[in-house]
């Protein structure tokens, strides 16, 4: 037992060492792809054609097909379904689109071919997709304005997890799953806001990240952006991790600046209105994938 005890003790000496170089040299870091910057940077512009942004997003055939995904999907489905990326451009709107191609460029940017490192992608994107469906759902029921924000808060809050599997590209003993999660606990947030900063992100981006997860930060005045993310968090880790030592959801600052109406929290530890529209946010997080 102490031997094992040692072992791991050993191993994830190794691993920090790794991490540790990445973190002290960002070229080591993903950029963001070329197509990527150029349908962002058209998005920004005020006078872009819609029809100029959909010939360039048709350069990626697979940022095609996960918009009309998306366009299909409960939350945006409407009775004239997207026929053409000029439609779901018309339907999402240019703050959407911006977000989904975030979305495509960082799973494309860590993809993997190791076997280990692939399952462990897997259940980092299932985690990330299903955080991000809880928030997105949760910013359009209460009203929260721009909803998209909380998508986009809620993937770039994970792309230090990505970045820590990807430090494992070279080396040649891979962890597994425990030391992984071990490993993001210690390493994923600063290694997710040098990314942020490293791509030119909003600031509030950043902040989301720096402060996601702590569950009692003091948080007065309306509903924010945070607040969203931390009841789309909590609520991720209660379906993937149901021994997770969480804290009563009514402790949370976020809670209770929640209208009366929507604070009814179920046996679960659950609010009432996830509850009750899980197969909604599952079929949403699902489009992701």
């Amino acid at each position: 037992m102490q031997a094992d005890v040692g072992f791991q003790s050993q191993s994830y000496n190794i691993y920090s060492i790794v991490i540790n170089q990445v973190l002290h040299d960002e070229e080591q870091l993903p950029s963001l792809p070329s197509l990527t910057l150029k349908i962002r940077t058209a998005v920004a512009d005020p006078d872009v054609c819609h029809n100029d942004l959909a010939e360039l997003i048709s350069m990626d055939p697979s940022l095609c097909a996960l918009l009309m995904k998306i366009a299909a999907s409960p939350l945006y489905r409407t009775q004239e379904p997207a026929q053409s990326i000029q439609d779901v451009v018309a339907l999402l709107g240019l703050q959407e689109v911006d977000r989904v191609v975030m979305l495509h460029s960082v799973k494309s940017l860590f993809t993997l071919n190791h076997p280990q490192l692939s399952k462990l992608f897997k259940l980092s994107w299932q985690r990330m997709v299903l955080k991000a469906s809880m928030s997105t759902f949760l910013a359009k029921y209460l009203g929260y304005k721009p909803a998209g924000h909380a998508m986009m808060a809620a993937l770039l809050s994970e792309v230090g997890t990505l970045a820590v599997l990807s430090a494992f590209r070279e080396v040649e003993h891979k962890p597994d799953t425990e030391m992984f999660f071990k490993l993001c606990k210690e390493y994923s947030k600063s290694l997710g806001l040098i990314l942020l900063k490293k791509w030119n992100l909003q600031e509030e981006y950043v902040e989301v990240l720096r402060n996601l997860g702590q569950w009692h930060l003091p948080s007065t005045g309306e509903l924010s952006l945070l607040d969203i993310e931390n009841l789309g968090l909590y609520h991720c880790i209660h379906v993937l991790e149901a021994k997770a030592d969480l804290p009563p959801l009514n402790e949370l600052p976020a809670y209770h600046k929640l209208d009366p109406s929507h604070q009814h929290v179920g046996s679960n530890q659950q609010l009432t209105m996830i509850s009750l529209h899980r197969k909604e946010i599952l079929t949403l997080a699902r489009s992701f994938t």
